[in-house]
């Protein structure tokens, strides 16, 4: 049992919370039942999830045993029985879309896409360079996309771009993390690190962080924004992103980080700070008025 909770990457379903940026910015958070129905929606993301890491890591146990890290878990190691967990994925994604469906049928198109989404990207995508960080990138819009489908209000077109930015930025440094961990191995572990080398993921990298800055402040003060919310406030939050991608990226130069951006967000307290600081200042700012 303990060897498939291990296998489920609880820890993960930290990226799941990004369902709430619908309920948050589409205005309804006083809500009680859209924001029990945003629950939900985190709910069935977590499942989903953790069966799309079960398939992951029954597909790549063999590769998972040439890494230092991955070669300790459960299904590579041998205590999770192949069987045991394809069960259980099945379980846990034909029960995710079927719970998600009785949420709201738009809401279950969405969870169905992103199932059918990472079904490629655990099958060929992630074997191709750029395009394996640029499907994860697809793979947190429909979160968000899916967050605002469930309770009924439009995403932000602004949002939508600093969200796949964002998780570009993210997957860029675990990719740097992994090709510096894993050296001339890279390629054997992970075929799409033979595309990249550090000069490359240096550049992407700067890239993206100012990118996904640029069009956060975008964002706050572009007149969609400011006719929802009445007020240009939002503005007065953009420190605290900046710091926290600053502190981020810190642990990705420093050697520290970048290899798994859930676990910094658990156990960094300056970058836990930021985004607790940063969801608090942006719900004062929307429904303090």
């Amino acid at each position: 049992m303990h060897a498939l909770l291990i296998s489920l990457r609880p820890r993960q379903w930290a990226k799941n919370l990004l369902v709430f940026a619908g309920v948050i910015f589409g205005g309804q958070l006083l809500d009680r039942v859209l924001l029990v129905r945003s629950g939900a929606a985190f709910i069935v993301f977590c499942l989903l999830s953790s069966g799309v890491y079960l398939v992951n890591d029954v597909v790549d146990r063999e590769a998972d045993l040439r890494h230092p890290v991955k070669a300790r878990r459960p299904i590579a190691a041998g205590a999770l029985p192949l069987s045991a967990a394809v069960i259980v994925a099945l379980l846990l994604l034909f029960g995710g879309l079927a719970v998600g469906v009785a949420v709201d049928r738009a809401f279950g198109e969405v969870a169905l896409l992103y199932v059918l989404l990472m079904a490629l990207y655990v099958g060929a995508l992630k074997r191709v360079a750029l395009l394996d960080v640029t499907v994860i990138a697809v793979g947190f819009v429909l979160r968000a996309w899916a967050g605002a489908v469930v309770v009924h209000v439009s995403p932000s077109r602004w949002l939508l771009l600093v969200t796949v930015l964002l998780s570009l930025f993210l997957s860029l440094s675990k990719r740097r993390s992994e090709l510096l961990t894993l050296a001339d191995t890279a390629g054997a572990h992970r075929r799409a690190l033979d595309g990249y080398n550090t000069t490359l993921l240096n550049t992407l990298i700067a890239l993206v962080t100012a990118s996904t800055l640029i069009a956060y402040a975008w964002y706050t003060v572009s007149p969609e924004t400011v006719a929802r919310f009445n007020t240009r406030r939002l503005l007065w939050t953009l420190p605290l992103p900046a710091f926290g991608v600053g502190r981020y990226l810190y642990l990705v130069y420093s050697g520290a980080g970048g290899a798994d951006p859930s676990e910094h967000l658990l156990s960094d307290w300056p970058l836990l700070a930021s985004v607790a600081l940063w969801v608090i200042s942006v719900v004062i700012v929307i429904y303090g008025r």
